[in-house]
């Protein structure tokens, strides 16, 4: 079995990025992308932040322009799965269905999947209304009536964050304190702009092309209403895309990578490193992914030079 000098694990813009830069290092890299490549921005109708697009750019479109670049420069994929790895000892293994892949070198960019709610009319207007990210859609929202679901600090920083474009955000709790830092708590509800809805679960998000509202139910009393809004968002939380490394690199307590040495991108275990949303825990954005996905593969270029001291 050949031993490769990098693998990178997951795509989006961080390995995207990653791969981009390791072929032009003539490493020849190999890609894990999984089986849904192309990381959130594929479930992104419009980008608008994103440097080097004045017009705003389709998501999977974005990823689509990342994707040929990497080809262009030698990135061999696979659009599979990692089920599991082996970073005990070198060459580190990465286990695919049926198939298993050595490498002097790992990069890890498996990103953190947003925590929904798990209703339908939430998925079905993914991208119509509902969002997962205020700094990406906001600016679609000037003067709307907009709802945040969630009760920490990050649906509190969302909410702040909204009421720049918004003319109202109502924040919609199941319980009746928050979770969020008392800082966070009280820039919340000293802000004009923003009301609460508390022991409040979601039912339903309205609308058919669009959203038009949200329907609640009391968690104490039982009573149904609807709230009108223009706009959705969820803000309870992420889980990174770790499941297959415990044991194998240091996680924190909520599976983000924890990376030893910033702001390099290198892990616990020498050779393995990581980029991009699976070790970010704080911006969380395209472009700050692509840019550790460059440091990670500078970081694995750097590692292979010391091999050869």
């Amino acid at each position: 079995m050949a031993v490769e000098n990098v693998i990178i694990i997951g795509s989006g813009p961080a390995g995207y990025t990653a791969g981009i830069y390791t072929a032009r290092a003539n490493l020849n890299p190999i890609m894990v992308e999984g089986y849904q490549s192309g990381g959130l921005l594929m479930l992104t109708s419009e980008v608008e932040n994103y440097p080097g697009f004045p017009k705003g750019i389709q998501g999977p479109e974005l990823m689509g322009h990342f994707r040929a670049q990497c080809e262009r420069f030698g990135t061999r994929f696979i659009q599979r799965d990692c089920t599991r790895v082996d970073f005990s000892s070198s060459p580190f293994k990465v286990y695919l269905d049926g198939q298993v892949l050595e490498a002097k070198t790992v990069i890890v960019s498996t990103g953190a999947a947003t925590k929904w709610l798990g209703i339908e009319s939430e998925k079905r207007l993914l991208g119509k209304g509902v969002s997962s990210c205020a700094t990406c859609d906001g600016a679609f929202f000037k003067g709307a009536r907009l709802i945040v679901v969630g009760g920490g600090d990050s649906a509190m920083e969302e909410a702040n964050f909204l009421t720049r474009f918004a003319s109202s955000v109502t924040v919609i709790h199941r319980r009746d304190t928050l979770r969020a830092s008392k800082i966070m708590q009280d820039r919340a509800k000293n802000n004009p702009k923003i009301s609460f809805i508390w022991n409040s679960d979601i039912d339903e998000v309205l609308g058919t092309d669009g959203v038009t509202g949200a329907r609640i139910t009391d968690v104490k009393t039982g009573a149904k209403r609807e709230i009108p809004c223009e706009g959705f968002f969820v803000a309870i939380g992420h889980e990174p895309n770790t499941g297959f490394l415990k044991g194998q690199v240091d996680l924190d307590p909520k599976g983000y990578i924890i990376l030893k040495n910033r702001p390099t991108t290198a892990t616990n275990v020498n050779g393995i490193f990581a980029c991009g949303d699976v070790q970010d825990t704080i911006y969380r954005q395209a472009i700050t992914a692509a840019g550790s996905g460059c440091q990670s593969a500078i970081d694995a270029e750097r590692y292979l030079e010391s091999l050869h001291g």
